[in-house]
């Protein structure tokens, strides 16, 4: 994990860190985990890289597994990547690569790993399944259920936490924040102790006038779910997702263990051994903005699930469905707009709903037509995004281009 003048970050890349000297591992892994624990949004730039399409259309089965197979040998590919598509009950993986590097074992849809931002869409649906419930209202506010936070932020409402306009300033962009990652990497801090980085920041604009993706989003919404319902998120998780959706795979842990079999995430700078980032830090860092771990056949069933209404009413999904201009982070394919923890895509075969993730080691993304009969996951085993330089732009392109081919072959 030799740091070099690689660029650095988890759902927006960090500051570049450039060392003249190889460090010693301890200091390269606080190093990192200090940076790449700005999980901001993405710059407007990705915007025109993710409307753009290779030449080459491959939207068939044998043309997606054909793409998946080049990007992982390509330079600044991922070791390994897995598509689920599916169409009503008919399913297809497929699979590229290995689950680790040097075991010569495939990748699999039960292996684990990280969901990083693709843990936003949780938290929306248990927010989602309240409110149905009349447990809570999209205008509830951060005072009404957590008096203990800034006075400033009390105006804030749930729906606003959800769809990324609330103005909250984000903890992971804070300097702090990333300095006591990095000399803490296996602590377990609280929700409660992330956003004491921020307590004194303002409010970047007027709750409900714009967009802007921040980490903090989702921290308040699960902690305002704990409040209204006097239950753990965890607890809550298992109430409104897991159990409906017989996920027996998908868990939010505290610290940085996974467990087996693992499709282990890496670092990759090119002319350097890959480095594995599976483990660097604990999950508690993220929590309900990007701490979740599952597998790619549980993705699915979450995608299909979550898309469509199966955890809340289509009353409740039209509000969801209010969308803003705005792009998920990284940016996902086609024209993105955004929705109360969903992002629309809009490509060229059609439009699906879903969202996109990366962290240390992992690049997500999943997304399913309206009604939730057609869906698309892909998930890739190293972290590659719109801001990527040199082999690993051009890994990203390819792995857009999969991502379009995918729904395509889904839309049908």
């Amino acid at each position: 994990m030799n740091l070099g003048k690689r660029p650095l970050g988890l759902d927006r890349m960090g500051p570049r860190i450039i060392t003249r000297s190889k460090p010693t591992t301890a200091t390269r892994l606080r190093t990192i985990a200090a940076a790449a624990l700005a999980l901001t949004a993405a710059s407007g730039a990705g915007i025109a890289l993710a409307n753009t399409h290779s030449a080459t259309v491959n939207a068939t089965p044998a043309g997606l597994s054909t793409e998946l197979r080049g990007l992982v040998r390509m330079r600044g590919g991922p070791p390994g990547a897995i598509v689920i598509v599916q169409r009503g009950r008919r399913t297809a993986v497929f699979p590229a690569g290995v689950r680790k590097l040097g075991s010569g074992q495939a990748v699999g849809p039960g292996d684990y790993m990280r969901l990083a931002s693709v843990s936003k869409a949780f938290s929306g649906a248990v927010a989602l399944a309240l409110v149905d419930h009349h447990v809570m209202s999209l205008d509830d506010t951060i005072a009404q259920w957590l008096p203990d936070q800034p006075a400033a932020w009390g105006k804030v409402t749930l729906g606003q936490a959800l769809h990324h306009t609330s103005g909250l300033p984000d903890f992971s962009s804070n300097k702090p924040y990333g300095e006591y990652v990095g000399t803490h990497l296996h602590a377990r801090p609280s929700p409660r102790f992330l956003l004491r980085f921020v307590a004194k920041d303002k409010l970047g604009f007027r709750p409900g006038s714009k967009f802007r993706y921040s980490n903090t989003d989702n921290i308040i919404v699960a902690l305002m779910a704990e409040a209204a319902t006097h239950r753990t998120y965890n607890q809550l998780l298992a109430k409104y997702v897991y159990s409906p959706l017989r996920l027996r795979q998908t868990s939010l842990p505290a610290g940085a263990g996974i467990p087996s079999p693992v499709m282990r995430g890496y670092d990759l700078v090119p002319g350097r051994p890959p480095e594995d980032d599976t483990s660097v830090f604990s999950a508690a860092y993220t929590w309900a903005s990007g701490g979740i771990v599952s597998t790619p056949r549980e993705l699915n069933r979450f995608a299909r699930g979550y898309v469509g209404a199966r955890l809340f009413s289509r009353q409740a999904q039209s509000a969801q469905f209010r969308f803003v201009s705005g792009q998920s982070d990284p940016v996902g394919p086609g024209t993105n707009a955004a929705g109360l923890a969903i992002f629309r895509y809009r490509t060229r075969c059609g439009t699906v709903y879903g969202h996109t993730g990366n962290t240390l080691g992992y690049t997500q993304f999943f997304g399913a037509s309206r009604d939730g009969s057609r869906s698309v996951t892909a998930s890739f085993s190293a972290q590659i995004t719109q801001v990527s330089k040199g082999a690993k732009a051009a890994a990203f392109r390819r792995l857009r281009s999969i991502e379009v081919d995918a729904i395509c072959v889904a839309l049908g």
